[in-house]
């Protein structure tokens, strides 16, 4: 074991073979919350095999080599903890949140799943099905419906465009050597990572770690390049049997590291960070066009996702769209106002603060840090950071960002 650093209560080390553990010793709980991370999602499936991270998580609750699907799902249940996962376009996650007494179990349970999966076929097979159920409560909710044509087509041709469960034909398909060669070219410990929050202690989760994960052998792996291709503005129009129009005007948005982020996340705030902000004052608030209107910011490693959603009478569509293009017009002509700006960093600030008394939100801020930035992002410089932003920086980065050539938007209108 080499490389140990410590920032207050947060430890990391690196085994020989690669793999990072990442804990943050939280004394005031008696919870943990445990995750195994592995650094692969939909953006690192080949078009073949679109899906196949998200099946993958799915199947690794379907039996080890010592335990059955049953024996898995009452594992955590039984201590009165519980498992679950997630998969996204970069990351998939395997988590646990229990009792710290129960971290040895948990531990236990998680790194039998990833290390000595069985894959049953017939698992397989019923698994295929539930996926494709999954895919059809998405496409009959319409506003999952909606961001996904959106992110296919501001992202087309590229990766970061497909479907994270990939697509009916493509899960059909999967086969069970299929799995073992995914997890063997994606589960390697240089692109594995352990977090740990709650009442532990490092060595602790390091000796246990050691112990499952150690024998893993290293491997060099280099990701091959995703370059983004020309942004091309496509409007879309859609239609579908439902009683509500949904829109969105949105642009590509920008990465994890990107020197302006505390500047959008800003932006973002005051236009739709809430019942106080401005899009939700005006347009449901003064002229009760909608039930639901939201900014949202989605950032990845080399790019981002930025825009507007709102759920609208077809008939309001036009007055909707124009009291968007007027809120962000504003925001490029005039400086947000002192006392809204320090209102919008308060919010942000106290979301950071009330998030910390989760562990399992601690667990993922913590792995996020060290997949993004290979570093614990500490509370101070996410603060300072925030109180730094002035409104004439925010006024001259929405002048540029919120040009209207960079951005497109969809409309899922009732069916006639």
């Amino acid at each position: 074991m080499q490389d140990t650093k410590e920032i207050d209560f947060v430890n990391k080390s690196t085994l020989s073979n690669g793999l990072r553990i990442v804990t943050e010793h939280i004394e005031s709980v008696k919870s943990v919350t445990v995750g195994i991370w592995a650094k692969t999602g939909g953006r690192h499936e080949t078009e073949e095999k679109a899906g196949i991270t998200h099946f993958l998580e799915h199947m690794l609750f379907k039996g080890t080599d010592s335990r059955s699907s049953y024996d898995i799902a009452l594992s955590m249940e039984a201590v009165g903890g519980y498992l679950n996962a997630f998969t996204s376009s970069e990351y998939t996650c395997y988590y646990s949140r229990c009792l710290n007494t129960q971290l040895d179990h948990a531990l236990d349970v998680l790194s039998d799943m990833v290390l000595h999966p069985s894959f049953p076929e017939e698992e397989i097979e019923k698994e295929k099905k539930v996926v494709i159920e999954e895919m059809k409560m998405y496409r009959d909710s319409p506003d999952d419906f909606i961001f996904e044509a959106f992110n296919s087509k501001i992202f087309e041709g590229h990766e970061l465009g497909r479907p994270v469960l990939g697509f009916e034909n493509t899960v059909s398909d999967f086969t069970r050597q299929d799995l073992y060669d995914y997890m063997k070219e994606r589960y390697y410990p240089g692109n594995l990572l352990i977090s740990v929050a709650g009442n532990v202690d490092h060595g602790r989760v390091v000796e246990l770690v050691s112990n499952y994960f150690e024998k893993l052998e290293a491997k060099d792996h280099e990701e091959k390049e995703q370059p983004l291709p020309s942004f091309k503005k496509q409007n879309l129009n859609l239609t579908k049997a439902i009683e509500q129009t949904h829109y969105i005007y949105g642009r590509r948005g920008l990465n994890f590291d990107h020197e302006d982020k505390y500047l959008l996340l800003l932006a973002n705030t005051v236009l739709g960070g809430g019942m106080s902000s401005r899009l939700h004052q005006n347009v449901r608030e003064k002229y009760g066009y909608c039930y639901s209107i939201q900014t949202f910011n989605q950032s990845y490693t080399d790019t981002g996702m930025w825009g507007i959603y709102v759920g609208t009478d077809k008939d309001y569509v036009d007055h909707v769209r124009e009291l968007i293009l007027k809120e962000l017009k504003q925001m490029q002509e005039e400086p947000v106002p002192g006392k809204e700006l320090a209102e919008a960093k308060s919010q942000l600030k106290g979301k950071l603060l009330l998030s910390q008394e989760s562990t399992s939100n601690r667990m993922t801020r913590l792995a996020k840090s060290e997949l993004y930035f290979g570093r614990f992002v500490t509370l101070d410089e996410l603060v300072e950071n925030i109180d730094s932003v002035t409104s004439e920086e925010i006024q001259s980065f929405v002048k540029d960002f919120f040009n209207g050539e960079y951005f497109m938007e969809a409309i899922l209108l009732p069916e006639t």
